[in-house]
């Protein structure tokens, strides 16, 4: 008995003193989710759907728009009409970015024109990401996984609002390693830097991003080059979920065997920054898309290397948790 009196005394002390309330206070308070745009050119390479399904599935993001950048920007809009809706996101604002002649292998078409052209919103890319912008100013992160079309145009028509973002994080450029495909360096053993896709296709708008004066965050092919084997890929498209069916469906489409999952990262850092550590460099865009890093006063915080063992840890318990 004066066991089971003591025992009432701790568990009192523990839930109702100081150190109780604490405990009881962190296990009630939520989590306020920051503001996201996501900028992407989805319906090429299949990376952009898995980093779309891995923004979707994260409570610690409030997505206020996503945009579709470069190529074909209105079947693209159409795609991400269509994953928003069966995913149960059908709220999620789809704004149609700046198309170009330059563009990629629409691989994922077919699921898009599902979509018809008259379900996507008149919502322009540009002029309604400087809105959210003056709305929410210094709170919003922008995460850009495609070439840098949009961005450009926002930095051209209103600097001084598109300076407002919290911060920018993006895909792009390749500062050590280049893609693995290409082989290697006789002595690193290792692809050497090469032009990368994003910023290849808009080079202007990399060097106007970096010169923005908002801070960047960049996630290059060094720590992107993310193999989805086998095992995994089976176990996210068995797993049945809105989401991981409409994973299912796109796959298939892309037409390749192991996606690399370059434009997640980007999505994984905004969410938690302990999954790309970053390094504050000087970079300089040359004429031919090459990312060269020079001695000055660092314009970008860059992540050159990463763990697929803990990214993979963080990405595939939210894909499956539901």
């Amino acid at each position: 008995m004066r066991m089971k009196y003591l025992m009432g005394i701790l568990v009192c002390v523990l839930l109702f003193g100081p150190a109780g309330h604490v405990w009881a206070h962190a296990q009630t308070a939520q989590v306020v989710p920051q503001k996201v745009i996501l900028d992407t050119d989805i319906g090429d390479d299949i990376d952009d759907a898995f980093a779309l399904g891995l923004a979707l599935e994260s409570p610690e993001l409030k997505i206020l728009q996503v945009n579709s950048d470069f190529g074909d920007t209105a079947l693209r809009a159409r795609l991400l009409v269509r994953y928003l809706k069966a995913t149960g996101h059908g709220e999620i604002p789809v704004a149609v970015g700046v198309p170009t002649t330059r563009h990629g292998t629409f691989t994922q078409a077919r699921y898009a024109e599902r979509v018809p052209a008259s379900d996507v919103p008149k919502r322009d890319a540009v002029d309604a990401t400087l809105a959210l912008i003056r709305k929410y100013p210094g709170q919003i992160t922008l995460i850009g996984i495609g070439p840098f079309v949009n961005i450009e145009a926002m930095i051209d028509k209103d600097p001084a609002t598109f300076a407002k973002l919290k911060c920018v994080v993006v895909m792009g450029g390749s500062i050590h390693v280049g893609y693995a495909s290409y082989g290697v360096n006789s002595y690193t053993k290792l692809p050497g830097p090469m032009p990368e896709w994003n910023v290849l296709n808009d080079v202007a708008g990399a060097r106007k991003l970096l010169a923005s004066g908002v801070p960047v965050y960049m996630m290059p092919l060094d720590a992107t080059q993310l193999k989805l084997d086998e095992v995994k890929r089976e176990e996210l498209f068995r797993h049945g979920s809105p989401v991981t069916d409409q994973l299912t469906l796109l796959y298939p489409e892309w037409g390749q065997l192991t996606p690399t999952l370059f434009d997640p990262m980007a999505v994984g850092y905004a969410i938690d920054p302990g999954l790309c550590r970053t390094t504050p460099m000087r970079i300089r865009v040359d004429d031919k898309g090459n990312t060269i890093p020079e001695a000055g006063t660092p314009n970008v915080n860059v992540c050159l290397k990463s763990d697929p063992e803990q990214f993979f840890d963080f990405y595939m318990p939210r894909m499956l948790a539901h």
